[in-house]
């Protein structure tokens, strides 16, 4: 994986819901290929439309099949964060880690899960690592704080 791919908060978070509600790479990536964003129509819900999504993708020059190997955030918003987390890792904010102002915490991840999270994360937010026991790492996510 590299982090020479660089996508969009927004479009991540549609490639992660993509990924968790098709199940289907395959599919993601005939969408890609064709652009056609009616392949993606199974993964639309209330917040996640796919209508605009190759548009965007192209008009920002968004390598988007190349992310589906990895990429890196451009950059992320708090509550952006906190959606892609429950997307990407299949998590519910104060559930399954505390999601308070500038930061997230108490956020479990295995060692595959965590290299995911550092390529991934856009350069405004900083990893703390807690602890780990048990085969988990227990990290924490906090904005960089401009000086």
């Amino acid at each position: 994986m590299s982090n020479d791919i660089r996508i969009s908060q927004h479009t991540a978070i549609l490639l992660e819901h993509a990924r968790k509600v098709l199940n289907d790479e395959e599919q993601i990536k005939e969408a890609i290929r064709l652009n056609d964003v009616n392949l993606l129509q199974d993964a639309e819900e209330e917040h996640y439309q796919y209508d605009d999504f190759l548009t965007y993708t192209n008009a920002h020059n968004e390598q988007i099949e190349q992310a589906l190997e990895g990429y890196q955030m451009t950059f992320n918003t708090r509550n952006g964060l906190k959606i892609w987390v429950e997307k990407k890792f299949n998590l519910q904010a104060n559930v399954d880690f505390k999601f308070g102002e500038n930061r997230i915490d108490e956020l479990q991840l295995n060692q595959r899960q965590l290299a995911q999270l550092r390529q991934a994360l856009a350069v405004n937010w900083t990893i703390i690592e807690n602890s780990h026991h048990d085969g988990l790492h227990e990290v924490s996510l906090v904005l960089r704080v401009s000086e």
